[in-house]
């Protein structure tokens, strides 16, 4: 038998710009995991409206602000606005802005 592979469908990708439906921040999307990755404790701590573990979650850079944010895919959508967003991160991810979104940095291996 062989091993059975299962694809999270996401609904944002890496450099989308998003907007949380609670909080009513903008962001960039930086990383993205199939499934919650954090701890029990934060989760019970942090995730007050008690999002799904199972759905995707990401890592996003908050516009204006110097931190980061995890963030469960039901409290995102897209952001309206295509502007950039101010992160003092934004040249660790990303090498350009264009067309409303980022670019990645081109890494070599």
């Amino acid at each position: 038998m062989g091993t059975v592979t299962y694809i999270t469908r996401t609904h944002f990708a890496v450099g989308e710009l998003v907007h949380h439906r609670l909080f009513d921040y903008r962001g960039v999307v930086v990383d993205v995991d199939p499934d919650f990755q954090g701890s029990d404790a934060w989760y019970d701590s942090v995730a007050k409206s008690r999002p799904p573990k199972d759905k995707p979650w990401y890592h996003v850079l908050v516009h204006e602000a110097l931190h980061t944010t995890y963030v469960a895919e039901r409290n995102l959508e897209r952001d309206a606005a295509s502007d950039p967003i101010l992160h003092p991160l934004l040249q660790h991810f990303f090498s350009r802005f264009e067309n409303g979104r980022y670019i990645s940095q081109d890494r070599a291996n």
